[in-house]
């Protein structure tokens, strides 16, 4: 079950659900965790270069340019992770997000340890 025993326990007593809707609910959060890492996997899969606002230092753009060679998602329960490979250098994926259709946010691993949104197209920030 994705809740902890404390989840449950609260679940039960402030909305009054039985273990089967507990389940049920639980059940509603990992499908929906699977639908955004595939949309997160889509938005990569038709792109070779995209823009984020991920802080560089050796570059002087405001949103600098990528060229991503994958990115192989897996779920548990509500996690997302996996990895993002760019063209010389790749970063371990610790969540993400859809922002819109053509933008979307990752939490990157430690090598960035921070939240980074990416868009198909400079303006789209």
């Amino acid at each position: 079950m994705h809740f902890d025993q404390r989840t449950q326990n609260a679940l039960r007593e402030t909305g009054g659900l039985s273990p089967d809707q507990i389940q049920a609910v639980a059940n509603a959060v990992v499908e929906a965790t699977q639908k955004d890492a595939e949309r997160l996997e889509a938005f990569f899969a038709d792109v070779e270069t995209v823009y984020s606002d991920m802080d560089q230092a050796h570059t002087a753009s405001e949103f600098p340019e990528h060229r991503i060679q994958y990115i192989d998602l897996y779920t548990h329960a509500d996690e997302i992770r996996g990895y993002l490979r760019f063209d010389t250098w790749g970063v371990a994926v610790e969540g993400g997000r859809i922002l819109t259709e053509d933008r979307i946010e990752l939490t990157l691993g430690s090598s960035i340890n921070d939240r980074v949104r990416f868009a198909r197209e400079r303006d789209q920030f």
